[in-house]
């Protein structure tokens, strides 16, 4: 990450809003190995030092990027208007909820900064979005899961909105987060089955398809309480999804690094949460078995992309005009 920071100013014009996947990433790594601690008798020292690892990613990358709009605007707004780009700005307000979650049990007065800030601006970035889609043509070509990340992201907001909000209000963002899901699905289902494949840079957000039903788990149980039908039925899609990519994973193993290769994670991270959710609620020996693998599959992949991210920032590979 020093590396990064120092980043000739040449490079900070090419340095892409995709970065935040890796605050998304770290910020659900955090999290997992909380919950981890406190379901599975893990030692709390990993979170607490995941979480400052975490916050100073977000810190270093938000000074990266507002010193990229001071300096180099104009590439922003491109960015901004790009119609796959556009999608990861979100990434900024889904890293600042997932920083509130991490800091709500630590100290509710950050959690609460993180959580309003990053509610608000979600809010304007899904309407802006859509207002985009709308009135920009759109090919079926730019389609793709990142497509998730500024819509159905919505349904992250009730994971830590518990306490800070109504209950009508998280279930605002909760049902726009559902809805869409669904619609998008379809759309990326259709586009995936019928028409050009995924560009090879796009493959690892195939992963982004286990997050919508993973968190909105998370979410339904923030708000209720309760493991009832529809909630299962969330655990059991997010399930399907994690053991579809796992089947199609030589579709990944000799994918090139892009810096989208940390769409791995922030999904992996969901699931395995998830996963020990639902056995701290059952005590089914099987998901306990479950939530093993999953904290293990994750960390490693973690280790894979950290590596390549740090590897390719040494070679000067990452913040370089496409």
């Amino acid at each position: 990450m020093d590396e990064v920071l120092t980043c000739e100013n040449s490079r900070v014009k090419f340095f892409p809003i995709m970065m935040y996947a890796m605050v998304m990433g770290m910020s659900g790594l955090t999290i997992m190995y909380q919950k981890a601690a406190l379901w599975l008798g893990f030692t709390d020292m990993i979170g607490h030092l995941l979480m400052m690892v975490s916050t100073t990613l977000f810190v270093v990358i938000s000074l990266i990027y507002l010193s990229k709009y001071i300096k180099y605007t104009p590439m922003v707004k491109k960015e901004f208007s790009h119609p796959i780009r556009l999608n990861f700005f979100a990434a900024i307000s889904i890293s600042m909820l997932m920083l509130a979650i991490i800091y709500k049990e630590v100290n509710v007065n950050v959690a609460s900064m993180f959580w309003y800030t990053g509610t608000v601006l979600h809010f304007y970035l899904t309407m802006y979005t859509i207002s985009f889609w709308i009135n920009n043509n759109q090919e079926l070509d730019h389609s793709n899961p990142a497509w998730f990340i500024p819509v159905v992201g919505n349904v992250l907001v009730p994971v830590g909105g518990v306490g800070f909000a109504s209950q009508g209000v998280l279930m605002y963002f909760f049902s726009c987060g559902i809805f869409f899901w669904v619609i998008l699905f379809a759309i990326l289902l259709n586009r995936i089955i019928f028409h050009h494949q995924l560009a090879v840079k796009f493959m690892p957000t195939m992963f982004i398809l286990i997050a919508p039903p993973a968190v909105g788990f998370l979410a339904y149980y923030k708000m209720y309480g309760v493991i009832d039908v529809f909630a299962t039925m969330l655990f059991n899609l997010a399930l399907f999804f994690t053991l579809l990519v796992a089947f199609m994973y030589k579709n990944f193993i000799k994918i090139k690094f892009f810096i989208s290769w940390w769409a791995f994670v922030f999904p992996l991270a969901a699931m395995s949460i998830s996963a020990m959710l639902m056995y701290h609620e059952t005590k089914d020996v099987i998901l306990l078995s479950l939530s093993y693998v999953m904290v293990g599959v994750t960390t490693m992949v973690i280790s894979v992309v950290m590596y390549q991210t740090v590897s390719h920032v040494l070679k000067g590979e990452i913040c370089v005009q496409e």
